[in-house]
């Protein structure tokens, strides 16, 4: 039997959006993508394991929940981007509680298409501002995503920047 060779999936088609919209802003997400002068995303899973082991000599394994988090480093500020404003906000405002809560959105853009989007899930997420200021290369504010727990299944539309949950209509 001849296995099939399976193509590795190219890292820039698993995207990420997130929501940059302002707190109280009148209007849906803003959708911003990650990933410019970002070399790497990595969203940190951090199970928490709890190991048993009995007289038989075996062992059971279980996982009983996720501490999932991201850092954004750098992230270079740039005039008129949304997610700039949303973390200059933070920062000068130092918010606090619901006022760093947003959503980000995973995009599996290697997966099939259905009118424009592609199948996605949408976490709910803290943002931390990390630190701001830099080198001579330009302003910079890194963050971090804490992910809280909440998501949603269903489809993103890059184009239109549009996640819609599953069994649902398009939040714009």
């Amino acid at each position: 039997m001849r296995w099939l060779e399976m193509a590795k999936i190219e890292r820039k088609y698993m995207a990420h959006y997130i929501d940059a919209a302002l707190p109280g802003a009148s209007g849906g997400p803003v959708y911003v993508r990650l990933g410019k002068d970002l070399e790497e995303y990595v969203a940190e899973m951090s199970a928490e394991v709890e190991k048993k082991h009995n007289i038989l000599g075996e062992t059971s394994v279980l996982v009983t929940s996720y501490e999932k988090n991201g850092a954004v480093e750098p992230y270079y500020a740039e005039q008129g981007d949304p997610l700039f404003e949303r973390l200059q906000d933070i920062t000068d405002n130092m918010r606090v509680l619901d006022e760093c809560a947003s959503t980000l959105v995973d995009v599996h853009l290697w997966e099939k298409e259905t009118e424009g989007a592609f199948p996605a899930v949408r976490w709910d997420v803290v943002i931390e501002a990390a630190s701001t200021g830099g080198d001579n290369t330009g302003y910079q504010i890194p963050f971090n995503l804490h992910y809280t727990g909440g998501r949603a299944k269903g489809t993103f539309d890059p184009k239109t920047r549009t996640f819609t949950p599953e069994g649902s209509a398009p939040t714009v």
